[in-house]
């Protein structure tokens, strides 16, 4: 479990932007060669990246680079360049089918091998961009064992729909909860779309806490000034994890009981609570939160 709140897509065309995007806290980094690099950047973006990937100190965070589609000529020389200079994870746009997956696990095999590189070490990321994808969902997030998380990409999405992509996102809906069950299904991270309006803080809090609402586990970010509001949604709260802190306290004193009853304020606790309780105390762990640090 790593977390993945936020997801800050960074340009792979600009050293200012890539020299400054660790300082901003977002707990993945995701250096793009893919929309924001123009056809005639794309050979200067491929070497910017690598050297940011070799030369800078990016902390703790996760480095991840979105590649070029695999139905343009670029995709392989991408790997290529930034396979061997220490990636965390390759970020593969319109994802459609298994075979899309399985064909970029085994590029990516070859060059770790070619570059001695402990084999399996490059994680994968998708993003579904379209109907085709969301129907195969399943099936590309078990297609290889590299895959960490899948995404979903809004715009993208709702054009391939035909329709526009609204605040209020009930378009989005049936797709982004369809997304959630393949990725638990698989047992990998769901990330949500973007939130293209970087002034409106109210509108993405909202879009953020229906994410969480959803099941998902982090949302992918254009603008550093998004990051402290996402975060502060998928933080656990005060109450939930006071609830979760009873809740194990409750599953400690019934096994020195040796009791195979969980009961709290005189009600059983069945395994999906506890489950949940365990995902938010691990989740402090992995935030070290401490009791004067929990938001309320």
């Amino acid at each position: 479990m790593r977390l993945r709140r936020t997801l800050l897509y960074v340009p792979g065309n600009s050293p200012s932007m890539i020299q400054d995007c660790m300082i901003y806290g977002a707990d993945t980094v995701l250096l793009d060669l893919e929309d924001s690099v123009a056809i005639y950047e794309k050979d200067a973006a491929r070497y910017l990246v690598r050297y940011a990937l070799q030369s800078l100190d990016f902390r703790d965070t996760e480095l991840a680079v979105r590649i070029n589609s695999m139905d343009t000529p670029f995709w392989y020389d991408d790997l290529k360049m930034v396979v061997p200079a220490g990636v965390d994870i390759i970020r593969l746009p319109k994802a459609e089918t298994s075979e899309d997956i399985k064909r970029l696990d085994e590029a990516i095999s070859e060059i770790e091998k070619n570059n001695a590189i402990e084999c399996g070490k490059v994680r994968i990321m998708v993003s579904i961009e379209s109907a085709k994808g969301l129907i195969n969902a399943y099936d590309i997030a078990t297609a290889s064992p590299r895959m960490v998380a899948i995404a979903i990409g809004g715009e993208d999405f709702t054009a391939d729909l035909r329709v526009k992509k609204t605040r209020e996102g009930r378009e989005l809906f049936v797709a982004r909860s369809e997304l959630v069950i393949a990725a638990r299904a698989a047992g990998i991270d769901a990330i949500d779309s973007v939130f293209s309006d970087v002034n409106d803080e109210e509108g993405l809090k909202k879009e953020t806490e229906m994410a969480k609402e959803l099941g998902f586990d982090g949302k992918s970010v254009i603008n550093p000034r998004q990051i402290p509001v996402i975060h502060e949604v998928f933080t656990p709260t005060k109450e939930e994890i006071d609830e979760a802190i009873r809740i194990n306290n409750a599953i400690k004193e019934a096994e020195a009981k040796g009791s195979g009853v969980i009961s709290l304020d005189g009600k059983m606790v069945d395994r999906p609570i506890v489950k949940r309780a365990e995902r938010v105390l691990k989740l402090v762990e992995l935030l070290g939160l401490n009791e004067e640090e929990r938001i309320c």
